[in-house]
């Protein structure tokens, strides 16, 4: 029974302020946060790593990490695979607009993996730290989706501990049943924290909506099925068909996508429960935070001194 961790890496990062963000050193010997990311899939019992980037950055990518994480994983029996996303990769009978420059936002990396992927799989961005415990209760619930069809799963954290004292971040802001299953998610721009302790979304006006600090947002955590790659196509010409934003910066997003998906598919999200803390890197200004609390988790053992 195999399971499968997609790393979406493609990002490019504009927040960061130059540099490829992913590949940022952030741990005490120079470490990345994907190496902490796989190092923990491949302790909960992950067997497949499925990188999804560009080809403008697959050198500096491959130096970086890949080449070393392919020697790894060769020597534990853990497969290794590449997928592209490109902003050309669309359904034939689309056209790219000239002087859009980006690719389709997070559903259209997903894409990518159709037909690399048989097996239930966890996403995750490249750039977010999970926590041992988050990918140890995601194995647990991909092997429970083994033969399934229309289900999934995400992991969920407390919108308090995910936003950044350094400007606005995104998150899905989620709603559970008495069931634990995910009724809604809603894809929340510009959300940060205010001087009085508040945390606001200030996408639509500048004092902004007061959201609880409390809420369940999804960090791009899921469990999903390969029947979710057929659906996932569908929606995704019907996306780039739809007069439904600027073409030139409109996303087809994960978040947005595993929503409806629930709606039209009768798609069943099971909301997972972990002790885990998740930090990441959204601004240059965030990397201190992350190495203080990556070195930290090195001193208390629970990385060995070099990954």
């Amino acid at each position: 029974m195999k399971t499968a961790l997609v790393i979406m890496a493609a990002g490019s990062g504009s927040r960061f302020g130059g540099g490829i963000k992913q590949l940022a050193a952030v741990g005490p010997n120079g470490e990345i946060i994907m190496d902490y990311s796989i190092h923990d899939a491949i302790e909960a019992g992950f067997d497949k790593i499925v990188f999804i980037i560009r080809h403008d950055i697959e050198e500096a990518f491959k130096e970086a990490i890949g080449n070393r994480i392919e020697k790894t994983c060769a020597d534990l029996g853990i497969e290794i695979a590449y997928a592209f996303q490109e902003k050309d990769a669309i359904p034939a009978g689309y056209e790219v607009p000239a002087e859009r420059s980006k690719p389709w936002g997070t559903g259209q990396a997903v894409l990518a993996c159709k037909g690399i992927i048989k097996e239930p799989f966890a996403v995750i961005n490249a750039d977010d730290y999970y926590g041992k415990d988050a990918f140890a209760t995601m194995a647990k619930s991909l092997k429970e989706m083994q033969g399934k069809t229309n289900v999934a799963s995400m992991v969920a954290y407390r919108l308090k501990n995910t936003v950044s004292e350094n400007g606005h971040v995104t998150r899905g802001v989620c709603a559970r049943d008495d069931k634990n299953h995910l009724v809604k998610v809603q894809e929340t721009y510009k959300i940060k924290p205010f001087p009085d302790g508040t945390i606001r979304d200030v996408n639509f006006r500048e004092e902004g909506d007061i959201l609880d600090p409390e809420a369940l947002v999804s960090m791009n955590f899921w469990g999903l099925t390969p029947w979710f790659f057929g659906a996932a196509a569908r929606d995704f010409a019907a996306f780039l068909r739809a007069d439904n934003g600027d073409p030139m910066k409109k996303e087809f997003v994960l978040p947005t996508e595993i929503d409806a998906l629930m709606h039209s598919d009768g798609l069943t999200v099971d909301v997972l429960s972990t002790d885990a803390v998740w930090f990441g890197v959204t601004y240059r200004e965030d990397k201190p935070y992350v190495m203080g609390e990556l070195k930290k988790l090195h001193d208390a053992g629970q990385y060995p001194e070099s990954l």
